[in-house]
């Protein structure tokens, strides 16, 4: 998004340019307290609305059309919803072949039960989400494999799904190749190595506690789901565990989600053809044992195409296209300089390490949560907000690239409107427990374990120097001075 252009002027000032995240939020609200719940897809409306009626308040009109389409067509919405699809298309190869079947098998083979395959499941997200760097591709992976596996062991729904997004959220929060991690580092000037092995005591605790918290809410839900040692199941899809180990090695030596996806497609459709889970091709086959990876049924106009990998792509249509609208909505509020009217207000407050430390918070956990993005809000707030303000405390730049990495990845997470939560929604869709944000929100663990860590940490001061002698040292060497 170009930030350098003109200012975008609204009547009533830069608070407008909020506007159309204001209708999108209050429309669901609305929405889902009068119905109960929302669609990924019924979300289309209220995003576009709050778009379609903002412009009207805007004084360039050709300006704020501009604006939305640069924040469509930006790097920044691109490449999410690239990778989207490619993760979609990778998961439901691993659905479709029975993996999900084969995993409850295994854990109901060895004793495991609901509430400690919801622990297994964080963990499990958080391992891959730390190699591969990615929440989104953790997500999908979560939700085509192990969220069906736990609903078969009698998993709670709701606390399984917030296993696996606070897996995904930890890893996002952790992985040295992830965009928040880079994006912190750098805007602070410090080198990723270091920030990573600072921010470790934050990780663990924040993952320990959702631990503590899996187990609790299961047990008070009385979620324990009795092992079946019997539950059948073809041990032929246990073979499909090669392919995603191999995208996770591969996500994790590249850091890049679209490699990793797309050698893990054709390993994925080569392992699932071979072993018989899945057919290449049907052609009107009205009733076929195995599903297909390309199908064509009808006849004439009535003719259809479909398949494993049609239903894959089709399945991220929706969250994508939620998120083209947002990234617009994105672009029109730092246009009209939005986020900037936010920061100065909030900046105000500092008065001590203590109080700049709960600005910084403050400024990175509202613009995430509002966005539905932690990327960009950590660029907006890194260098020209979070920076200064700890050089005038003495904060060390570890420090500063820990809360803005940690506390992005909190509210962002877990908020009903935001793209981790409806991604998820959309996989859950065509299950046997289909979920609605409500019944996800409250499981998210991580995102409030993390919460409480980082609040801890501002009270008593953890981590407010770390890394500072070092810096010094090398300051001194360079016969510079630090400020």
């Amino acid at each position: 998004m170009n930030n350098e252009r003109e200012k975008l002027e609204f009547y009533g000032g830069e608070w407008v340019s909020f506007l159309p995240f204001v209708i999108f939020i209050v429309c669901i609200v609305i929405t889902t307290f009068y119905f109960g719940s929302i669609s990924d897809g019924a979300l289309w409306l209220p995003a576009f609305l709050g778009l379609l009626l903002s412009f009207f308040l805007a004084k360039d009109k050709k300006r704020y059309a501009d604006a939305m389409i640069d924040g469509m067509a930006s790097k920044e919405a691109i490449v999410p919803v690239v990778c989207w699809l490619f993760a979609g298309v990778f998961s439901r190869i691993l659905r479709e072949s029975g993996l999900a079947a084969g995993v409850a098998g295994l854990a109901a083979g060895i004793g495991v039960n609901g509430i400690l395959f919801a622990v297994i499941a964080f963990i499990s997200s958080a391992i891959f989400a730390t190699a591969s760097g990615t929440g989104f591709g953790t997500i999908a992976a979560g939700m085509g494999v192990l969220y069906p596996a736990g609903l078969a062991l009698g998993a709670h729904p709701g606390i399984l799904a917030g296993a696996i997004i606070s897996g995904a959220a930890f890893g996002d929060n952790l992985a040295p190749i992830s965009d928040t991690t880079i994006c912190s580092a750098a805007s602070q000037g410090v080198d990723v190595p270091g920030v990573v092995r600072s921010r470790l005591k934050y990780a663990l605790a924040a993952a320990a506690l959702t631990i503590a918290a899996i187990t609790v809410a299961g047990v008070v839900l009385n979620q324990s789901g009795a092992p079946a040692g019997s539950y059948a199941y073809d041990p032929k899809t246990l073979f499909m565990f090669l392919p995603v180990i191999l995208t996770i090695i591969i996500a994790a030596r590249t850091g890049n989600i679209i490699i990793a996806t797309s050698i893990g497609i054709v390993a994925a459709g080569a392992v699932a053809v071979a072993a018989g889970l899945i057919d290449i091709v049907q052609i009107d086959v009205a009733q076929a044992s195995i599903p297909a990876l390309f199908s064509v049924s009808g006849e004439g106009l009535d003719r259809t195409v479909g398949g494993v990998l049609y239903t894959g792509l089709s399945s991220m249509i929706q969250v994508c296209v939620l998120a083209l609208l947002l990234f617009g909505a994105t672009s029109i509020m730092r246009a009209g300089h939005g986020d900037r009217k936010l920061l100065g207000v909030i900046s105000r407050i500092a008065r001590g390490p203590a109080a700049a430390e709960v600005v910084i918070s403050l400024m990175v956990i509202g613009l995430s949560a509002i966005m539905g993005l932690n990327a960009p809000a950590i660029l907006a707030v890194g260098a020209s907000f979070a920076k200064p303000i700890s050089q005038k405390f003495g904060i060390s730049p570890y420090r500063t690239a820990n809360l803005l990495d940690a506390q992005s990845n909190t509210l962002v997470y877990c908020m009903p409107w935001t793209p981790a939560i409806i991604y998820t929604l959309g996989f859950a869709a065509d299950r046997q427990a289909p979920l609605t944000a409500g019944q996800i929100t409250p499981f998210v663990f991580y995102s409030f374990a993390m919460l409480a860590v980082m609040a801890v940490s501002i009270i008593f001061g953890v981590g407010r120097k770390d890394g500072m002698q070092a810096l010094t040292q090398k300051e001194q060497e360079k016969g510079g001075v630090i400020s």
